[in-house]
């Protein structure tokens, strides 16, 4: 394994045509990347990310570098992956979703750990409170758990005749509680009855959507899970040939061709990411800066799923839609 001194001589330490430049240490920052996706899968977001480190004076290739460890889909050598960056004495480890940051925060306890897409900080035991985390991590909650209510709702005025919906999880699904506490306590004010299946690992959504057709569902609510985020693409074929609407937590589960999503603005993630990495590079100590948590939510449907399933997008959806995938 390379060794950070050895890292650092293999990347390149010039880049062209900048000319806000942070005071630097003789070494760039080099920053761990640590999730459980294939890299075409967070390509767009990590330009993004590079692209507001250079808003902060940051220069990839001069004043930081990455070292990537992205599991494809493998979630079990995510552990082994954390150990490798603590190993390689990385500056920062960049974690994302929930899984990652388990692992990273095992893994060290002293690295400075910047999170996004984690539902529940507090209670995944990242940290002490939102305003003051208090260990050494810090980052961005999606609020992944407190919605599920919200897109029950959006998904009965898709489909009005709904009064069955299957629940898709996994057995590792973050905040497993607060999910099915969100929808059971929504469904019964909107007559709909609400059965919970769960999919084996490794996955078999084969098996998974049995069950759901046998249940008699009409719709179905995709929990944000990390393995069903990478499989979005089967997820929302076989929902299509089973002709059930689905909802998401995750915009890229909708571009992937599922019907819709509530989520949080996920380019912004990038943003206030930088931000956090910007203020740890420059001496904050993560444990002091709140945890942020998105302010904005969009509402994101793909009319041509909507099409195919027979589906006509309500006024009211039309309205509260930031984007109509056509």
């Amino acid at each position: 394994m390379l060794t950070r001194r050895e890292l650092l001589r293999s990347l390149p330490l010039a880049c062209a045509g900048v000319t806000t430049i942070v005071a630097a240490a003789a070494e760039p920052k080099v920053i761990g990347i640590l999730n459980p996706f294939f890299r075409s899968d967070v390509q767009a977001a990590l330009e993004r990310f590079d692209l507001e480190m250079l808003r902060h004076g940051w220069v990839k290739g001069k004043n930081f570098t990455v070292v990537e460890r992205m599991a494809e889909g493998h979630n079990e050598r995510l552990a082994v992956m954390a150990r490798e960056l603590v190993e390689l004495k990385v500056d920062l480890i960049f974690a994302s979703p929930t899984n990652s940051v388990v692992e990273a925060q095992k893994a060290t306890s002293t690295i400075p750990i910047v999170f996004v897409s984690v539902s529940d900080p507090v209670g995944s035991g990242f940290a002490v409170s939102l305003a003051h985390p208090g260990h050494n991590l810090t980052g961005v909650s999606n609020w992944a758990g407190d919605f599920s209510g919200k897109r029950l709702d959006l998904l009965k005025q898709m489909v009005p005749n709904l009064t069955r919906a299957a629940v898709l999880v996994t057995s590792k699904t973050p905040n497993y509680a607060a999910l099915l506490s969100g929808i059971q306590t929504n469904a019964p004010s909107l007559g709909v009855s609400v059965t919970l299946v769960e999919a084996a690992l490794p996955l078999r959504l084969e098996d998974a959507f049995k069950k759901i057709t046998a249940s008699g569902a009409q719709a179905i609510y995709v929990a944000g899970d990390p393995y069903l985020w990478v499989a979005r693409r089967q997820v929302a074929d076989l929902a299509l040939q089973a002709r059930l609407p689905t909802a998401y937590v995750f915009v890229e589960e909708v571009e992937a061709g599922g019907l819709m999503s509530y989520s949080a603005d996920t380019q912004d993630w990038m943003r206030q990411s930088a931000i956090f990495v910007d203020k740890i590079f420059k001496g904050a100590n993560p444990g002091d800066l709140p945890i942020e948590q998105p302010a904005k939510f969009d509402l994101v449907i793909n009319g041509k799923t909507a099409a195919a399933l027979g589906l006509k997008i309500p006024p009211s959806l039309s309205i509260q839609a930031a984007r109509v995938i056509d």
